[in-house]
């Protein structure tokens, strides 16, 4: 079956569809999803290819797929509510919601630096299964109890799947309805705005929805090493390989549906690039919407801290802030320091730039080894930055053409024909994009 691409781009966003068909025709994508909006409105919603990578099910408009770590964003968005409602204070220590936390070392762990990977509780000293999940009660005795691996506070290191559960007892700590996250997040900020992702993904929804992800074989591992940081492959070859352990579940299995029914808040989140994208554009405008105040959406977009950049995990430099992913010196994306955002594994993403005004997402089934700047989603988040540089520089030339019939003192009349050639898009400067050029 031949590769279909479907769906809407606004005017002036068509070289975004152009990228999208051209990761089917050269980048090998399998099925994928690409959603942006701008200023609140919706300017790209595409999808295209097939749902399962061995067969011809076509991809269509309510195809979801697990977006994996893009899922720590939402579930940092669920926290970001607790805080503009004053359930929850970034800088107060977890034991004061969660008392049984301040074991072995911990009270004096805030919450800003456990959302920040700085609470050196990458492991667990138990192994968790999918039916183990089912009981939070235990869970959370098992996290509660943990050792940090490092003193809080003095670097940090990616807290793969530990996260979302450490975020997941936040949750049912501070809200009166002592809601799980997922539930939390289905009815704060799903229904309000009309999305369709799920952390713990319901029995009702149809199977043939769902696509099939193509995992990282290892001899797709041996020929993804080219791509990854050499920093990086040193820590996975290390004795002990931290990343893997990081993982947790004895028995994940992403195209398992049992795993996908339990609440993973880092990684088993299940929708569509569309629903991500929007929840990120009602972030990018400040969150009103769902009741952000301005003094939370300060928080979140106040630039993460610097003092110790390098990853204790991934072995690279990178940047966190309350949950979320940020724009650092070797980690460019977005138009300023304020955007926020989280990838996942094998090159989704999905981000808010309030700056730029722009809600984006992008999710595939087809994993690559790139941690960051995937070649399929780099194309597609450039082009969409480009085409706001254009959008943007025409409407200034509309406005100065106005401001010129309208100047005071002059005969009312159009600018010349000459004029209006030589005023092209290109003679304005437009946004950096998100690799820093332009």
């Amino acid at each position: 079956m031949k590769d279909h691409v479907d769906g809407f781009v606004a005017p002036g966003f068509e070289e975004v569809r152009a990228e999208f068909e051209r990761n089917f025709t050269e980048h090998g994508e399998i099925g994928a999803a690409v959603a942006a909006y701008w200023r609140g409105e919706q300017v790209v919603d595409l999808w295209g290819g097939r749902r399962t990578p061995e067969g011809d099910d076509p991809w269509d408009a309510d195809t979801m797929v697990v977006a994996m770590s893009g899922t720590k964003g939402l579930a940092a968005m669920t926290l970001a509510v607790a805080n503009a409602r004053g359930w929850l204070d970034y800088d107060a220590p977890v034991a004061r919601y969660w008392p049984e936390f301040a074991q072995n070392g911990k009270a004096r762990v805030t919450v800003r630096q456990l959302l920040g990977h700085e609470a050196g509780l990458v492991l667990l000293d138990e192994k968790l299964t999918i039916a183990r999940m089912r009981d939070l009660d235990d869970v959370a005795r098992l996290l509660a109890r943990q050792k940090p691996a490092w003193p809080p506070g003095t670097r940090h290191g990616y807290h793969t799947m530990s996260l979302g559960l450490y975020m997941q007892e936040l949750i049912r700590h501070v809200d009166p309805a002592k809601r799980t996250l997922g539930r939390f997040f289905h009815e704060e900020i799903a229904e309000p705005l009309g999305l369709e992702f799920y952390i713990g993904l319901p029995r009702d929804v149809p199977h043939d929805r769902l696509a099939k992800v193509k995992t990282l074989s290892p001899m797709r591992a041996i020929l993804g090493l080219r791509k990854t940081p050499a920093a990086m492959l040193r820590k996975l070859f290390k004795p002990g390989w931290v990343i893997f352990r990081s993982f947790l579940l004895a028995d994940l299995d992403w195209n398992n549906r049992r795993m996908l029914e339990i609440e993973l808040p880092a990684g088993n989140g299940v929708g569509t690039a569309r629903a991500m994208a929007r929840a990120y554009s009602a972030f990018a405008e400040g969150g009103a919407e769902i009741g952000i105040t301005p003094d939370t959406f300060a928080r979140v977009t106040a630039p993460p801290p610097g003092a110790h950049p390098k990853d204790e995990v991934l072995g690279v430099p990178s940047y966190f802030s309350l949950g979320f992913l940020r724009p650092g010196p070797e980690v460019s994306f977005g138009s300023s320091p304020r955007a926020f955002g989280a990838p996942g594994a094998g090159g989704s993403f999905a981000f808010a730039d309030p700056d730029a005004h722009l809600g984006y997402a992008y999710l595939m089934n087809k994993l690559d080894f790139y941690l960051v700047n995937d070649p399929r989603e780099q194309a597609l988040r450039e082009a969409v930055y480009r085409a706001i540089a254009r959008r943007t520089a025409r409407r200034s030339l509309e406005v100065t053409a106005g401001a010129w019939v309208r100047w005071p003192g002059r005969v009312p009349r159009r600018p010349s024909a000459a004029r209006s050639r030589s005023a092209d898009w290109r003679s304005v400067a437009p946004a950096p994009f998100p690799d820093g050029s332009g």
